[in-house]
This record gives structure tokens, sequence and C-alpha cells, in this order.
């Protein structure tokens, strides 16, 4: 950039530290993103003065800086700050998430009665339940989020190519081909119910990491929901075994399905209505469990060292692994995204580069052993799902492990880890999508 240019971004940002709610390290942020904007637009045929004139019209006037930057970052870092907001803005929509919450009660039940009653735990059910309830959270997503019908036509007509596919595809009875579309098919609707989230725009990285922490927010608010549920129904069963034992097994099958359905809206609501409300969750266990998950792996990296994967090493392990490996990274994330950037944390970094150097060696020892297999046996589907996501996961975690240990150096801010993470997402995306509509024909569906 021009030596004038560099003087009129060091003019603006001076102006910007005038407002006390920014400290240097979010100037640092903020004037990424204007050059950012500065370089785009210069890219599209303007002038470096015309670059430098839309692009801080776009992030606002200077005395309103600050107070968008608070807002942005009381959403994206989960912080709590003195923000006036508009009543409609802190006025959540009840009404709306009552009656779509209702909408995926009624359709997994539609679903369960359109199964015969001896089928409800076969594949062909399990394959298609994500379809009735996931597109359904999307919708209210679309709904909250005032999506315009372009795209919520072309969210639909995605749902629509994964609902034909699967349903149209002749697998074989038993088919382990099946059982991963099964598994992968929520993960790439929750891809779906992600570009909801977002209205859309999917260009915004701070706002792919907002629904990454959506996420991290919902399964904990899922799984507090699923426990009262699961109370609940206990005591229900010990209320009704006295007078009405018959009456459990019609009750449980009514009210377990929707209730597990309706709970994906509402912990989809609650995640949303109390950011303005309490501290978040996630980044509190993520304080928590960061240093006893990096002495977990540590250990367990050292076993397996001396003692070997052994042969037992089944599927049903390799889904432990990698499911460990996905709970590691998610810990990184929350506990990047989620510090004072205003603070260095080199021993909490530390110990997230600990877990994340174990976790990294633990990949290394999976492949190796999956490898072995795939010698001795020959590819599966099973295998090359497993295979893709092993070495996905390895890079991801690699790459993660260069930047935290660049981090500890003062040699990059914290916000390229969370820029790496929200651009890997469609890297994930692309192998579930691959897993779902490429895998089963290429093995025949078996």
């Amino acid at each position: 950039m021009s030596d004038t240019l560099e003087k009129q971004i060091g003019e603006w940002r001076s102006a910007v530290l005038q407002g006390r709610a920014v400290a240097d390290s979010d100037a640092d942020e903020l004037e990424g993103h204007l050059r950012e904007q500065i370089a785009d637009l210069e890219a599209a045929g303007l002038t470096a003065d015309e670059a430098f004139l839309i692009a801080v019209r776009r992030l606002g006037e200077v005395n309103q800086l600050t107070a968008e930057f608070a807002r942005e970052h009381g959403e994206r870092l989960w912080k709590q700050l003195a923000i006036s907001r508009p009543d409609e803005e802190r006025r959540q929509p009840i009404v709306t998430m009552l009656a779509i919450a209702a909408v995926a009660a009624v359709l997994v039940q539609v679903a369960r009665l359109l199964s015969e009653p001896t089928v409800i735990s076969d594949l062909s059910f399990a394959r298609n339940v994500s379809l009735f309830v996931l597109p359904v959270l999307a919708a209210y997503f679309a709904v909250v989020r005032r999506m315009s019908w372009q795209r919520v036509m072309g969210l639909g007509a995605a749902v629509a190519l994964l609902a034909v596919a699967v349903n149209l595809f002749p697998f074989v009875p038993g088919a382990s081909t099946e059982l991963l579309v099964a598994i992968h098919l929520p993960v790439a609707l929750w891809f779906v119910v992600g570009t909801a989230y977002l209205g859309g725009d999917l260009r915004s990285s701070a706002r792919r990491m907002d629904f990454i922490r959506f996420t991290g927010e919902w399964v904990i608010y899922y799984a507090l929901i699923a426990l009262g549920g699961a109370v609940l129904v206990g005591l229900t069963v010990a209320v009704l075994s006295p007078i009405a034992p018959e009456a459990i097994e019609s009750v449980l099958t009514w009210v377990i399905p929707s209730g597990a359905a309706s709970a994906i809206i509402v912990a989809a609501w609650l995640v949303e209505a109390k950011k303005s409300v309490i501290e978040n969750i996630a980044p509190v266990l993520t304080a928590i469990f960061t240093p006893l998950f990096a002495i977990m792996l540590t250990v367990s990296v050292f076993a397996y060292a001396i003692f070997g994967l052994g042969r037992e090493f089944d599927r049903d392990l390799l889904m432990v692994f990698d499911l460990l490996l996905l709970v590691v990274l998610g810990l990184v994330v929350y506990g990047i995204s989620a510090r004072d950037l205003t603070r260095r944390e080199r021993l909490t970094d530390a110990i997230r580069l600990v877990a994340v150097i174990a976790a990294v060696v633990l990949d290394l020892l999976v492949l190796v052993s999956m490898f072995a297999r795939i010698g001795e046996f020959g590819f599966t589907a099973n295998r090359v799902a497993a295979l893709g996501l092993n070495i996905i996961l390895l890079v991801n975690l690699v790459v993660t492990a260069w930047l935290i240990a660049r981090l500890l150096a003062d040699r990059d801010p914290a916000a390229r880890v969370e820029r790496w993470q929200t651009g890997y997402l469609p890297v994930f995306a692309g192998w579930v999508l691959f897993v779902v509509l490429l895998l089963p024909p290429l093995f025949g569906f078996a």
C-alpha cells in the first residue's frame, strides 16, 4: 500500500483508539478488516483513496465504531458488554420457537407412523429421521434471520437433493454404506442449519465462528434437556407402573420421539436467548476440561506407543478415537475464541498446544493401524470414510498446533487460529457430502 494510504489508516486507527471500549489488540483486528475491505475494493478497480473512504464507511462512522465493535464481539466472543440494544433485538421469538418445535414433534411422529412398528430401529428409519427434524431447525433460523426467498429456496433444494438421493439408493440389506449415510446425513444437514443460522451469508469468518460456538453451546443445552427428560420419563414410568403398566409403552412411544425432536429447536432458542443474560457454558467447560484432556491424551499416546493399538482396534473403537479428536479440536477452538485478546495466556495456550500435539500423535498411530489393515484386507466403504476423516483431522490439528506455537512465540494473534478453523469448515462439509452422495455408489451400495 502507498504511504498516503498508510497514513490515512494510521489516522483512522488513532481515531478508533479514542473510544475506551477498543484496546490496541481490538484495533488490530478492526484494522485487519479495514485492510481486507480496501484490498477487495482496489481489486475491483477503485483507487486507493476511493477504497479507503468506502471501506471506512462500511465499517461505520468513527463515533459509532466502538459500539458496533462491542456489539459484534458481544456476540462473537460471548462476553457481556454494556451495550444498549433495541427492544426488538432483545425480545426473543418465543412464539415462533414453540410453533416450530411443535412442527418438529409432529413430523417425527409422522415419520414413526409411516414406518412399520417392527422396523422403527431399522437403518431405513435411522437414515431418514434427521430429514424430518434438522430442516425444521433450519426453517426456524430462516424465519428468525428473515432470509430472502431465493436463499430459502436454495436451502430447500439442497435438502430435497439429499432426501431424494439417500432414498433412491438401492442399498443392499444391512449395507455398511447405508449405515455411513445414516451417520453422516445429519452432519450434512447441520451444515444446512449453519447456512440458515448465518442468514445465507457464508463469507464472514466471524459469523462462521459464531456458528461453531453455537454448535458447542447447542450440544450442551441439548444434553441438559435430555438429562432432564430422562428423569421425567423415569418418574412417569414409576408413577404408571402400579396403576397402568400397559400404558407405559404407548406413553414412551409418543413422548420420547416428540420430546427429542422438539428439544432440538428449544435448545437452539436457549443458546440464542441467553447470550445477553449469563456467561456462556462452553468457554467455562473448556477451561475445566482442556487440561484434563491434555493429560488423558498424553497418557494414551505413551500407552499406545509402548503397547500398540492391538488387534482389537475395530470400527467401534475407531469411532471413539475420531470423536475424541473432534472434542479436542472443539476445546481448542472454544478456548482460543473465548480468550481475552488484551491479555497473554501462556500457560493456557501451552496446555492447548500439548493437547493438540498429543492428538496429532494419536491420529498418526491410528492412521498407521488403518493403513496396515487396508494393506492386509483392502479398501471398504468404512475404511475409506474413516481414513478420509482422520487425514482431514490430521491436517487441521497439525496446522492448529503450528498456529498455537506461533501464538506462544508472539508471532501471530489468536484470531489466526479462528480464521483457520472457519476456513476449514468447507473441507469437512465436502467430505461429508462425498460420504453421503458418492461413497455408496462407488462401493455398489454394499
